[in-house]
């Protein structure tokens, strides 16, 4: 069985393309898959928190719903373990737009089924968040004594999503 592909398939952000078609049936894709991600908000959302640790993009590309929740687990792992209920995390982005793959059968004699790029829109295979430059992926709201983990807790979801980022703090207090 073939598995995902590459998230460098996926990572441009371009403009969804529509087919467009005079019957009604075949003008937009049908069956969307579900997301994987779990939960949006975690941790203490009733306590006010002093401090703000943004992760924010460094430029402009698409996320993969299983990237974004493979991130998730470990930050919000990290904040759990060092300040117990002591924080709020959450996912700012929503996987809206659809993946498409036009599969390619290979193998002996797969030529003569297949319809190569004749018929080449593709079936929705997963979704991805698109996200702008400067755009704030996830927040966690901290004390100052948690500044410095939910610092670590950011920068141990860097190798799991594709691109750059980096951390901001922000001081809330009024």
């Amino acid at each position: 069985m073939v598995g995902l592909r590459k998230g460098c398939c996926y990572r441009k952000l371009e403009r969804p393309y529509t087919r467009k078609s005079k019957f009604k049936s075949k003008n937009y894709v049908k069956a969307i898959p579900n997301h994987n991600i779990q939960r949006f908000e975690m941790g203490d959302r009733n306590k006010k928190f002093s401090y703000k640790v943004k992760l924010v993009s460094k430029s402009t590309l698409q996320l993969r719903h299983n990237a974004i929740e493979s991130a998730r687990m470990v930050v919000n792992r990290q904040l759990e373990r060092f300040l117990g209920a002591n924080y709020f995390f959450k996912i700012l982005v929503y996987p809206h737009h659809a993946l498409r793959e036009n599969k390619m059968l290979g193998g002996a004699h797969a030529d003569r089924i297949q319809s190569g790029m004749a018929h080449s829109f593709g079936k929705p295979a997963g979704v991805a968040a698109q996200v702008k430059k400067g755009k704030d992926i996830f927040v966690a709201y901290v004390d100052k004594e948690g500044i410095e983990t939910a610092k670590r807790a950011m920068q141990g979801a860097n190798p799991r999503m594709p691109g750059s980022y980096y951390i901001v703090v922000d001081n809330i207090a009024s």
